[in-house]
Order: C-alpha cells, then structure tokens, then sequence
C-alpha cells in the first residue's frame, strides 16, 4: 500500500476495527529474487534463507512518527511483558548478503495487550497512547549486519497474527526494505508459551490466515524464537536487502 493510500484509509475509516484489518494488508510489492527459504506459516520453527529478500509489507497503520527520535536499544518504556532481545541481521543483496553496516533500522510493534504507542483514542484503538512512545526504536547495523533491541513479547490485537514491523534505510536515509516479522506458531512455541497474555488464544488469527503472512508458503518472514517464560525469548531474523 503505498503511503497516500494508507493516509487516506486512516482518514476515511478511523471510526471501526475493519480499518485495522486493510491498513496491515499487503502492499503488494514483493521481490522475486528467492534463493532459498525454509518453515511453513503454522509449524513450530521457520526460518529465511540465507540469501532471501523478504517481501515488501505496510508499515502501516501505527508506524513511528518520528523515528529519528527513538535512537536506542532498549525500546520496553516500562512496558510489562515477558522479555525479548530482537536480534536483526541485514544482508546486502547486490553483495551475496553480506553482512550491511551502517544501515539504519526502526521496529515497532504493539504491547501485550495489543496496543501501540503514539495512537489511540479513535475506533481503530480505544485506549489513547498519543503521548508516549513505547516499544519503538531504531539502531544503525554494526560490521556484522547486527542490531539488537530489548523489549517484551508482543500481544496480538484482531485480524493479525503476533508481529513486529521493520523499517530499513540506507546510512543515507534511504528507504531499503519495509517488512514485517512473524513469530512461529504451534504447540511449544513462543506464542503457544505466551498464550496471548491475559487475553488467551481465544480469537487470535495465525499465520496461514493473517492477510500479511498467509502467502509466506516458504517462511521467509518467520523469525527463529527460543526461550521461556522465566528467563524471556530470543528472536533472531536475517533481512536482506538491496543497498
């Protein structure tokens, strides 16, 4: 979806959940040069390959307003949850995905009960979150492709299977890739283990039916989960972009 229509669905459909539902669609733009990839969208591991490009996803409809601001690796803002280090590597296509330094890359996502900062107080989130920041941050890649962020275990909220959105850019400020990360699912996974916090399972759409990851036949977009609930999950995820 490009921008001036994701702008306009805000402005048109704000007053009812459904909104949430089309904003977080596809954009529709997806890379063809595919590798290798491995996982399905409902099983308990998957993984992208080694030399993947990620398809192109919305970063709508609760992207960071202001993310140069939000420079920082521990992004929770007292958030409660179970912990999380997201750990994204980004490889550079046009280099056989080697690893890319110096790239800049933004994370948001929602918090445990399926509410994002900087929104709110509209149909589309009834809680009002519009003057904090929580649970979004950015980080520029070190020589190894690396950065890592320290939050909790997203929430999941209607119409969507447990996320997290990645906005990368060039060290320039160029936009590379815009994609979203999806968690494996099935019995002892992470959102198994989690069970939606206080909210349970009851309703929650997984990734063989979410309208952004049901296409992902070969898991491309699953991140690799480990962890417990006593000691907090890891997330590890390699994107790869053309840079």
């Amino acid at each position: 979806m490009e921008r001036k229509n994701f702008i306009r669905s805000l402005m048109i459909g704000a007053i009812s959940t459904p909104v949430i539902i089309e904003a977080c669609k596809k954009a529709g733009n997806t890379e063809s040069n595919t590798t290798s990839g491995s996982g399905t969208a409902n099983t308990s591991a998957g993984t992208n390959g080694t030399c993947t490009v990620a398809p192109t996803e919305t970063e709508g409809p609760f992207p960071t307003k202001v993310p140069a601001s939000y420079v920082r690796s521990d992004i929770t803002d007292g958030r409660s949850g179970y912990k999380m280090t997201a750990k994204i590597s980004i490889g550079n296509i046009n280099n056989s995905c080697a690893a890319l330094a110096g790239a800049i890359v933004d994370i948001w996502h929602c918090d445990a009960e399926g509410n994002y900062s900087e929104y709110g107080g509209t149909g589309m989130q009834s809680t009002n979150y519009q003057s904090v920041h929580f649970l979004r941050g950015r980080q520029t890649t070190d020589a190894n492709g690396l950065v890592t962020f320290t939050s909790i275990f997203p929430g999941w909220y209607s119409g969507r299977a447990t996320h997290i959105h990645v906005h990368v850019y060039s060290a320039s400020g160029t936009s590379l890739s815009v994609t979203q990360i999806a968690f494996p699912e099935g019995a002892g996974s992470a959102v198994a283990l989690v069970n939606g916090y206080s909210k349970g399972l009851n309703g929650y759409t997984y990734n063989n039916a979410d309208n952004v990851f049901s296409d992902d036949k070969t898991g491309i977009e699953i991140a690799k989960v480990s962890g417990t609930l006593a000691a907090g999950f890891d997330l590890t995820f390699k994107l790869n972009v053309r840079a």
